[in-house]
């Protein structure tokens, strides 16, 4: 496991401080908010450790409020509903007196089903054959700075053009293989943690690749809104999965967009969609968070 890797499992080991009350922190990586990724993992492990029986096999959140990366951040977890085969739990993560997240997740026990079917994964190059995503920026070095330097958790492989390139396709998708930088416990909620956390690493590229903005532009403003995932079948998040994006609209001031990760054997593991706000505003304009 690297060095980035172990740090990330042990962020996503939350401190329980009472029942149903865990306390989790953030990197400290100048950062002016916090990951949402972080956030929605955290909440997930939050969950499931108030779970005895079954698997994540779907979650809905929504980013209220920009998380502050210098305070902990206190998660609250609603036990609503232990069923025989669904279990349900709502989180509220909380900073400052105020909710920053919310999600809702539900959990599942194993069952065998004689219907079945599944998009086909596409058919992309092997992740071995492609540059590391530190090759791939080796260009971008003094741009991106300190960024370029930080080791990172998530192996990533581009498949075409970075979706910042200027030659990059005006389409809006997007396509890379990843995983976890190392090898992981076998514990299946922390291969969702992992996952659900990667997840939010692309979708918002994807909104944007169409049009002639970055996220470093002074007039843009842009951040998730909600996110949603559905968890079909088993999977390592420390083996190479296909990220597969599109995004099918962008209108006011709001971009959709679409995730499947496939496993290297082509089996569809997760689905998920996101909308993200994508808002231009005048420089002299003071940027308004979401939730105001």
């Amino acid at each position: 496991m690297s060095v980035a890797l172990d740090f990330l499992v042990k962020l996503l080991d939350i401190e329980p401080i009472e029942v149903n009350i865990f306390r989790g922190v953030s990197p400290d990586e100048h950062r002016q908010r916090v990951f949402g990724g972080q956030v929605a993992a955290q909440s997930l492990m939050a969950a499931g450790r108030t779970v005895e029986r079954g698997s994540v096999h779907s979650l809905h959140a929504y980013f209220l409020r920009p998380g502050d990366p210098n305070v902990p951040i206190l998660y609250e977890v609603d036990r609503i509903r232990d069923g025989r085969s669904f279990t349900t739990r709502r989180v509220v993560a909380i900073q400052h007196g105020h909710a920053i997240f919310n999600m809702a997740a539900s959990f599942h026990v194993d069952e065998d089903g004689p219907l079945e079917h599944q998009f086909s994964m596409p058919e992309v190059p092997s992740p071995d054959t492609l540059p590391t995503l530190h090759e791939r920026l080796e260009p971008y070095r003094d741009r991106l700075s300190e960024w370029f330097s930080r080791p990172h958790p998530i192996d990533q492989r581009h498949i075409g053009e970075l979706p910042w390139s200027d030659e990059r396709s005006a389409d809006p998708v997007q396509r890379l293989w990843i995983k976890a930088d190392g090898t992981l416990p076998d514990d299946p909620l922390l291969h969702a943690c992992i996952a659900t956390y990667a997840s939010d690493m692309s979708l918002f590229d994807t909104m944007l690749a169409p049009h002639d903005i970055r996220w470093d532009d002074a007039d843009f403003m842009g951040a998730s809104l909600d996110h949603c995932m559905w968890f079909h079948r088993p999977f390592r998040a420390d083996e190479w999965l296909l990220y597969d994006m599109d995004s099918p609209s962008a209108y006011g001031a709001r971009g959709l967009a679409r995730g499947f990760l496939y496993t290297q054997s082509g089996k569809l593991a997760v689905s998920m969609v996101q909308e993200g706000l994508m808002r231009l505003v005048p420089r002299a304009t003071a940027p308004v968070t979401p939730g105001t």
